[in-house]
């Protein structure tokens, strides 16, 4: 399982997706150009003291991130599905692609997708957060290949 951010527009939204990933144990895709410069600097303070569990790819363009897929099945998030992520069926090797959190994903993106899930909210709610969105589709899809983290006991 991997978590994609396709070229991010809000740095503290990278900082959250790093997190996330890092604490969960799931790569993460970062598909350039973002809307704020990002080398390896602005990366290191994104991801704050989580830098050394995070496992965070940089991907030059879509092309180049599109290549790397090998096969995996891309799973795009987006308020245009039919399918909830609670209906979808997760597999352990699936890429879940979060789009710009201004625009989405470009048509040739969205058709790449191999799959199209949404997260259900009321209607006349317009979107959520791009990596609150992340994290819910990403914890159903642990749950449901049995790859969610384990805790040890604290004693």
């Amino acid at each position: 399982m991997r978590l994609a951010l396709f070229q991010p527009d809000i740095p503290q939204n990278l900082g959250a997706a790093i997190r996330l990933t890092a604490c969960l144990g799931v790569p993460l895709d970062v598909i350039r150009p973002a809307a704020f410069p990002l080398g390896s600097a602005e990366l290191r303070r994104a991801a704050m003291d989580y830098g050394q569990l995070a496992d965070i790819t940089l991907h030059d363009s879509w092309a180049a991130f599109a290549a790397r897929l090998q096969g995996r099945r891309l799973v795009l998030l987006t308020t245009a599905a039919d399918q909830t992520h609670h209906e979808f069926r997760f597999q352990p090797d699936d890429t879940l692609l979060l789009g710009r959190e201004s625009a989405g994903v470009p048509d040739s993106v969205h058709t790449a997708a191999v799959h199209r899930v949404r997260i259900a909210m009321r209607p006349e709610a317009r979107s959520l957060n791009v990596v609150i969105a992340g994290a819910m589709a990403l914890g159903e899809a642990l749950r449901q290949v049995g790859s969610s983290p384990k805790r040890s006991r604290v004693q």
